[in-house]
């Protein structure tokens, strides 16, 4: 039996608001975070991202009063994400609504997070928030990164505090790793096509397929109702978008309609 395809919006949230840019840089305003969630709700989401873009990189914790107030209009899974550093912060945000929760930096600095909240709460609790880049060098010719780092072999690398730092890391080998440890999902976000409205960084979404077995959510790039399938075609169990849905420019429905047309069962 096929599993259906999920549809996800995200709201990107900074200081009470969503907010959306291109490669996570010169963000607008998007709205209240509440009004769109009910809104996303009422329209057929199959679930909903919250992301705190900025806790990780202000070295603060996530806003839980925007969960709870997100998560009381919501009647679809919620995962949250962003500011999280500890199995504690995680109880915090069940407690608050949350369904699931995303982590990226502090499981990067401490790989056993991972394995711990999944001993705690279930691996189904967990999605591994991955924000990943094609290696760039310092300049040409260079065999280091701006940030100091070879070349991973994948020349694929993760990012940390909001796509703000490099890593090293190579990002195939940290997504397989983060499955093994017991992350129960992962929200792959291509870097490089965040924002743009170019497509979904699909090479990605194949290499990454071709390493874990856990769920995987596309997303960075979604631009055009064509773009969804290809990303289902090479690996995804689900896609996610954020500024086609907050502006009006495709609605969850056609997103729908069009998977149907491309032979993916949704919901």
């Amino acid at each position: 039996m096929s599993v259906a395809t999920r549809v996800i919006p995200c709201l990107d949230v900074d200081a009470g608001r969503v907010v959306k840019g291109v490669n996570f840089l010169d963000l607008r305003d998007a709205g209240d975070p509440v009004a769109l969630a009910r809104a996303y709700d009422a329209q057929g989401a199959d679930e909903l991202t919250f992301l705190d873009v900025t806790a990780s990189s202000a070295g603060r914790d996530t806003t839980y009063d925007i969960v709870s107030r997100t998560a009381e209009e919501v009647f679809i899974p919620l995962t949250v994400g962003g500011g999280i550093r500890a199995v504690d912060d995680v109880d915090r945000l069940l407690r608050a609504g949350a369904d699931k929760v995303g982590i990226n930096t502090a499981a990067i600095a401490d790989p056993t997070l991972i394995a711990r909240i999944a001993d705690r709460f279930g691996a189904q609790v967990l999605v591994l928030s991955a924000d990943v880049r094609r290696w760039r060098a310092r300049e040409p010719g260079a065999d280091v990164s701006a940030d100091g780092h070879s070349r991973p072999d994948s020349g694929y690398e993760v990012t940390t505090h909001g796509g703000r730092r490099g890593t090293g890391l190579d990002a195939l080998a940290w997504c397989a790793q983060a499955a093994d440890l017991g992350a129960g999902e992962i929200l792959l976000n291509s870097m490089d096509a965040d924002g743009t409205k170019d497509g979904y960084d699909l090479d990605l979404i194949r290499r990454v397929r071709h390493e874990v077995t856990v769920p995987l959510i596309a997303s960075g790039g979604a631009g055009r109702l064509d773009h969804f399938a290809p990303a289902v075609d090479a690996g995804a169990d689900a896609v996610l978008a954020a500024s086609v849905f907050h502006f009006g420019e495709i609605s969850i429905a056609d997103v729908k309609t069009a998977l149907r047309a491309a032979g993916h069962e949704t919901r």
